[in-house]
C-alpha cells in the first residue's frame, strides 16, 4: 500500500512547520467513524479510506517523531519513515479486534523510526547484532541521565533488557564515540586535528611501491627462466619436476626415469641449483 498511497502533504525540510499546522487541522475521527472506513479499506481495498486513516493519525506520527529529536537527523525525514510505519498499520489494522488503530500503528511507527535511525545515525554502524539494536535507543536515553554507566548501573541495564553485560558496555563505548573525516577538514591545522589518514597509513598500499615490486617479481621471473634455459636437457627435468611441477617427483622417481642412482640424481640437482643461483644473482 505504499506505493499506491501517496500522501498529500510532502514534508521536506522548508515546509515542515507548515505541513505540520495543516495535520493538526485535520480532523479526529471517532471509533465508529475509524472502524468503518478500516472495513471499506479492509474488504473492498477502498484507498481513498486508507487515506482518510493515515491523514488522520498523522499527528500521531508528529508525536512519537519528536521523541527522536537529537540524533542530527532532520525531523521532516523521521517524520516521514514514521508515516510509512503508519501506512504499514493500516495495510494490517483488523478493526473487529477492538482495539483503536493508533494503539495498533505505534509498533509499526517506531519500528520504521529506529530502522532509519540506525542505518544513519552514524558513518560506519553501531548496532548490527539483535542484542545491540535492542539496547540502542534504551541505553542512548538512560546515558542522557548517568553519563557513564557504573558497574551497578550496567547490569542493571543487561538484566532489564535480556542481554550481555559485555554488549551493554559495547554498545557504551560505541555511542561515546564520535564520527570523524578521514581526512584533514579545509582550513585546518594538521597540529589541531589528527586525522585518520596520518595513523592509518598503510606504507604496502604505496602505489610507487606496489609497482616496483612488482616489476621486481617479473624480472626475478625472467632470470630463472632464462638461467633454466642454460641447463642441460635432463638438469632441466629435475629441477623442474622437483620444484616447479604440480606434482613433484622424488629423487627415487627421477633415478628409475634415467636409470642412475638418487645419489647421482641429488648431486645433479645440487649442481643445477647452484647454476642457477648463481645467474641470477649475478644478473640481478
Amino acid at each position: 500500500m505504499t506505493n499506491a498511497l501517496a500522501l498529500p502533504i510532502s514534508l521536506t525540510s522548508a515546509n515542515f512547520d507548515s505541513s505540520l499546522n495543516i495535520i493538526g487541522q485535520t480532523d479526529k475521527l471517532n471509533a465508529e467513524q475509524e472502524r468503518a472506513l478500516a472495513v471499506r479499506y479492509r474488504d473492498h481495498e477502498d484507498l481513498d479510506a486508507a487515506k482518510q486513516l493515515v491523514m488522520a493519525n498523522l499527528r500521531f506520527v508528529a508525536h512519537v517523531a519528536r521523541g527522536y529529536n537529537g540524533y542530527g537527523l532532520t525531523m521532516s525525514d523521521i517524520v516521514q519513515e514514521g508515516n510509512i510505519g503508519l501506512m504499514k498499520a493500516v495495510k494490517r489494522y483488523n478493526p473487529d479486534v477492538g482495539v483503536r488503530l493508533v494503539s495498533f500503528a505505534v509498533h509499526w511507527i517506531r519500528a520504521e523510526i529506529h530502522e532509519y535511525v540506525i542505518k544513519n545515525w552514524r558513518i560506519v554502524k553501531i548496532a548490527t547484532t539483535k542484542s545491540q539494536r535492542k539496547i540502542f535507543f534504551n541505553l542512548r536515553k538512560s546515558k542522557k541521565k548517568l553519563g557513564w554507566l557504573s558497574k551497578d548501573e550496567a547490569e542493571a541495564i543487561a538484566e532489564n533488557l535480556n542481554v550481555d553485560l559485555k554488549t551493554v558496555y559495547e554498545m557504551e563505548t560505541r555511542l561515546d564515540g564520535k564520527d570523524m573525516a578521514f581526512d584533514l577538514p579545509e582550513n585546518t591545522s594538521s597540529e589541531d586535528y589528527s586525522a585518520p589518514v596520518a595513523y592509518l597509513e598503510h606504507g604496502d598500499a604505496d602505489p610507487a611501491l606496489l609497482l616496483e615490486q612488482s616489476d621486481w617479481k617479473t624480472h626475478k621471473e625472467t632470470l630463472l627462466s632464462d638461467a633454466l634455459k642454460n641447463l642441460d636437457e635432463r638438469s632441466q627435468d629435475i629441477v623442474t619436476s622437483r620444484w616447479l611441477s604440480d606434482k613433484k617427483l622424488t629423487l627415487h622417481d627421477l633415478a628409475a626415469r634415467y636409470n642412475i642412482s638418487a645419489e647421482r640424481v641429488r648431486q645433479l640437482e645440487k649442481n643445477a641449483m647452484k647454476k642457477i643461483k648463481g645467474a641470477v644473482s649475478f644478473a640481478a
